[in-house]
């Protein structure tokens, strides 16, 4: 099975998508927006669209998938779907992508069939409609690069081993018109059953 996760990585590896300052999806908390205003959700990277939604002043954990080509606006998901916000009124988080860790607030999941996976400290726990298994000791390797989104996990516990990858990429559930900014793809061996493989998205704006 460790064999299945190194060829995982080595399909999805490359070079980390750098920017002068931060590589996303990441986190940033609004910024010098009026106590009394709120900093607005629009439904197209522009001042004129239509407001769909906004953000408190004092919100932390704003979860950006994405930039506009000029990079002023960012990508941010509301209710079910996604709309845009300018970036000049968010602070970029330093904390949130440390070195073969994941941010806490990570969830991952996928349709046909419906699975989900979190991660509380060293524990996975794993969802799906034939299996609900909490998995010890989860394994999280990173690429080295700064900043870098990029994940491998690993956690075996008996006969039943796990091994997922985590890209940043575009990625869609299917159902809604949110807007991932990663994509997951796990492999699944419980026991004696086939050897399973699943795909779908992750966020890790507020769960």
């Amino acid at each position: 099975m460790m064999r299945a996760l190194v060829l995982m990585l080595a399909l999805t590896a490359g070079p980390a998508l750098a920017t002068p300052e931060y590589v996303l999806p990441t986190l940033f908390d609004v910024a010098d927006v009026a106590a009394d205003d709120v900093l607005n959700i629009r439904s197209q990277p522009n001042a004129g669209a239509e407001i769909i939604g906004s953000l408190p002043p004092d919100a932390t954990g704003v979860e950006i998938t994405g930039l506009d080509p000029s990079g002023r606006w960012g990508q941010v998901n509301t209710g079910e779907r996604s709309g845009w916000v300018a970036m000049r009124f968010l602070q970029y988080r330093t904390d949130v992508w440390a070195e073969d860790r994941v941010p806490a607030t990570l969830i991952c999941s996928g349709t046909e069939p419906f699975w989900s996976f979190t991660i509380d400290g060293d524990r996975l726990a794993w969802r799906a409609p034939d299996a609900q298994r909490d998995w010890p000791g989860v394994q999280i390797r990173g690429t080295g690069w700064a900043r870098d989104p990029h994940r491998g996990l690993f956690a075996r516990d008996g006969q039943s081993v796990l091994a997922a990858t985590i890209t940043p990429r575009q990625c869609s559930d299917g159902m809604s018109d949110m807007a991932y900014g990663l994509e997951a793809t796990v492999l699944v061996q419980d026991g004696a059953a086939p050897l399973q493989m699943y795909s779908g998205c992750c966020r890790i704006g507020a769960r």
